[in-house]
């Protein structure tokens, strides 16, 4: 079914029956009220032309976000864009107690300020659902805070310092989040040692394969279609653990397979090139040069 598309915070208030929100440009949703207030919704797919910053718990439903659905038991923290689809399915658990909060921010509240430029350099915005932030007590309490203040502030009477106090909130909120993030790739080791693990294993089948002749090195694309994640999560994660991003660490696995061929075979320079996928053994060399200080030639005979 066709996502239903809402582009306008008045107009995602008025289809989910909640009361007029107070600025048109940004609002605050408890999600419990939310969740009682749609039961008879019929819509279970939608595309917004706004942000949307969530904090969730006790969910009786699941979501799909993108090609993702996870089921939210636990309380976490998700990023959607402008354009982005949300779908939920039927409720599962009718005991289930919904509990957090919703921050809509519509692309106009942020015209004319650094953040509008900004925002999309925040890589989660681009996670896919499985890959969400997972809070700790004590963090969760920071976020919180953080949206308390902004629903305050557009409670009050606005004035001109409303707009650059929220924004500077937001901006603080999403930089709290990116901290998060970071803490999170080093501490969910299971799961992220998880991914290095089959990134190797993935890596190394396609250089033993004939795929480097046929179709060249493979594509940042083709490594994040496979492992089932996002490029920009990968790229995040590969950078705290490895220090690499993807592409450099498909290079480190090029290079790594280079120097086996140049100590333990008599192919040629040219002919080596080939094998790893290079149309032009020139290009292989000026890449091996940048990465080792030295041309395959040179590697090559340091171990004569």
């Amino acid at each position: 079914m066709k996502p239903y598309k809402i582009k306008s915070i008045s107009e995602f208030h008025r289809l989910m029956d909640l009361p007029k929100p107070e600025h048109p440009l940004i609002s605050v949703v408890d999600y419990a009220v939310l969740v009682a207030t749609k039961k008879n919704s019929e819509v279970t797919s939608i595309v917004t032309d706004y942000y949307s910053i969530s904090v969730k718990r006790g969910l009786s439903e699941k979501m799909r976000y993108g090609q993702q659905e996870y089921d939210f038991d636990e309380g976490i923290m998700y990023f959607l864009a402008p354009g982005q689809v949300l779908q939920t399915t039927p409720a599962t658990n009718t005991e289930a107690q919904p509990a957090g909060w919703i921050l809509l921010i519509h692309p106009d509240f942020l015209w004319n300020t650094p953040l509008a430029k900004r925002i999309r350099q925040y890589e989660f915005f681009d996670y896919s659902v499985n890959e969400a932030l997972f809070l700790s007590e004590k963090e969760e309490g920071v976020i919180n805070n953080i949206v308390q203040n902004i629903q305050q502030e557009y409670h009050s009477n606005i004035d001109k310092f409303s707009q650059s106090i929220i924004i500077s909130q937001i901006e603080t909120l999403l930089n709290y989040s990116e901290r998060f993030y970071q803490r999170q790739f080093i501490t969910r080791q299971i799961t992220n040692h998880s991914i290095l693990s089959r990134l190797d294993e993935l890596l190394t089948d396609y250089f033993n394969s004939q795929d480097l002749i046929n179709k060249g090195l493979p594509t940042v694309q083709y490594i994040v279609e496979k492992l089932n994640t996002s490029p920009n999560y990968l790229r995040g994660l590969l950078k705290v653990l490895t220090g690499q991003n993807t592409q450099q660490h498909i290079h480190g696995k090029l290079i790594e397979k280079a120097k086996e061929k140049l100590s333990t075979t008599d192919l040629s320079v040219s002919e080596i090139a080939f094998e790893l996928g290079f149309e032009h053994s020139q290009s292989f060399s000026k890449l091996f040069k940048t990465k080792t200080n030295l041309s395959p030639s040179e590697f090559r005979q340091s171990f004569n």
